[in-house]
């Protein structure tokens, strides 16, 4: 096997035995992005040199018996992420030329760990999109059949970790932006609870939405790089101060007498039928795990699409006014006076999604409509969390696909914006609940694309998801398949 091809624990396995050195590895990581990046477009920035650089540091520090399970690994990050030094996009023009001054919280304890950082991620603008169509660096291509988008936000991130251009990635997750490219992409993808992982100095879409989180090609994985990540930040005031557990020890493979609820809402008329197929052999293999399934309702669902884009446009609205040519990001050379400047920087620098979103936020904050649509948003967002709540008094994990279809083609949805926002109707409600949720690999379709499960646990309650997902893994072949570019 090459040694891109190994997870974070088999490769950590080799680093420790002097198997192989980080040197070694990331060259390798290195030559691999090389060969399959003009296919698939998954990086904005690479960093060869300082990649090489950690490397040789992560390698003297193994030597010296100071290695943690991350040290010497190359990872890569999605283009969100602040990184001193390092040209940081949100995979928008106005921000083409940004260099950090500091590094966001949860890039910084990667780097404490001793990783090596390959490069920054392509991903929608602002971290606006289900397909990685609105990046300004070009669109991402699915490794699994590159007419076929990779999903989004995070498309970058998934995108790499199935064509093995990274061991692990970090990806945001405000709508689903995590789970969704990890289902497309065959990947595994975790959405933290809110205030579970710091989101200090990460770029603000929709600041009571969006959350930091790992994708790996195994739940193993995914569990390592969220204790990594995870943890109390006072730099991040919605930070919430509660213990991590070790999450790696949850993933024992017993999933007998877990109670899995199964919302009515999720399971509707128009499911794609490979998908509707993967939901029923997954649930038989839990049944012959032992786990035990209940009926739910989840009866605000409904409206959890209308919602979350009047609540996350509206944020996004206010986080993006910081863009106006005067302090960092684009500023026009054609304008004349301070007004046509700041009109004209942001009109050169945003694009099309963008705007649309903060015209929609706008107007929804906007004196007369604040009540009717910003209010109102806000009580039907009390009214889903309290769904989950309540059916959380009765089962321990609630199973439900991550996505309507598998992976949609380039261009097929880019003109019809509601289609496009239909694409997360199953991930939004859990991002307005603030709990957490995963995406694990569970079946293709007969065009041969993957399809990911969700399982959904109670607010900080990761351990859980961790191992239902485990068990399932150990129980299926599903995330050993590898897209073959």
């Amino acid at each position: 096997m090459d040694i891109f091809e190994l997870t974070i624990h088999e490769l950590h396995g080799k680093l420790k035995a002097r198997q192989v050195s980080s040197v070694e590895a990331t060259r390798a990581m290195l030559e691999r992005i090389e060969s399959v990046e003009p296919r698939v477009g998954s990086f904005i920035t690479r960093t060869p040199e300082s990649a090489l650089a950690e490397a040789e540091a992560a390698d003297r520090r193994i030597a010296s018996g100071d290695g943690h399970v991350l040290t010497g690994i190359p990872l890569a990050l999605k283009d969100i992420f602040l990184t001193e030094g390092i040209r940081t996009t949100c995979g928008s023009r106005i921000l083409d030329n940004f260099i950090p001054p500091y590094s966001a919280t949860a890039w910084e304890r990667l780097r404490d760990s001793g990783c090596v950082l390959v490069g920054k991620l392509n991903q929608d603008e602002f971290a606006m999109g289900s397909s990685n169509e609105s990046s300004a660096f070009g669109v991402t291509r699915n490794p699994w059949d590159t007419t076929r988008i990779p999903g989004g936000s995070s498309g970058g991130s998934a995108a790499a970790i199935a064509a093995r251009q990274a061991t692990a990635t970090l990806g945001t997750d405000t709508g689903g932006s995590i789970r969704q490219p990890a289902s497309h992409c065959g990947c595994v993808g975790l959405k933290p609870t809110y205030g579970r992982v710091s989101r200090y100095g990460v770029i603000a879409y929709a600041s009571s939405l969006d959350q930091v989180g790992p994708i790996t090609r195994d739940v193993t994985d995914c569990a390592i790089m969220l204790g990594a990540v995870a943890g109390y930040d006072p730099k991040d005031s919605t930070s919430v101060n509660t213990p991590v557990p070790d999450y790696t020890a949850a993933l024992t493979g017993d999933v007998k007498g877990l109670k899995i609820g199964l919302p009515k809402e999720y399971f509707i008329d128009g499911l794609d039928r490979d998908v509707q197929a993967a939901m029923d052999q997954a649930i038989e293999t839990y049944r012959r795990l032992g786990a035990e399934f209940v009926d739910i309702s989840l009866p605000h669902t409904d409206y959890a699409v209308a919602t979350y884009y009047l609540i996350a446009t509206a944020e996004a609205s206010s986080n993006l006014a910081r863009y106006d040519g005067v302090r960092f990001g684009h500023r026009s050379d054609r304008a004349e006076g301070l007004i046509d400047m700041m009109t004209k920087s942001r009109s050169e620098g945003f694009g099309a999604e963008v705007k649309r979103r903060i015209m929609l936020g706008t107007y929804a904050l906007s004196s007369g409509y604040y009540d009717a649509y910003y209010v109102k948003a806000q009580k039907v967002r009390t009214l889903i969390m309290g769904d989950f709540t309540r059916a959380f008094g009765d089962v321990d994990v609630v199973l439900t696909p991550v996505a309507p279809t598998p992976a949609f083609r380039i261009g097929e949805k880019v003109d019809d914006p509601l289609q496009m926002y239909l694409s997360d109707i199953f991930t939004i409600p859990v991002n307005l609940a603030g709990t957490c949720a995963m995406s694990v690999p569970a079946g293709f379709s007969a065009s041969g694309l993957p399809i990911g499960l969700q399982l959904i646990g109670r607010p900080f309650d990761e351990e859980t998801i961790l191992r239902a997902g485990h068990a399932f893994e150990q129980a299926t072949e599903w995330h050993t398949r590898k897209a073959e570019i």
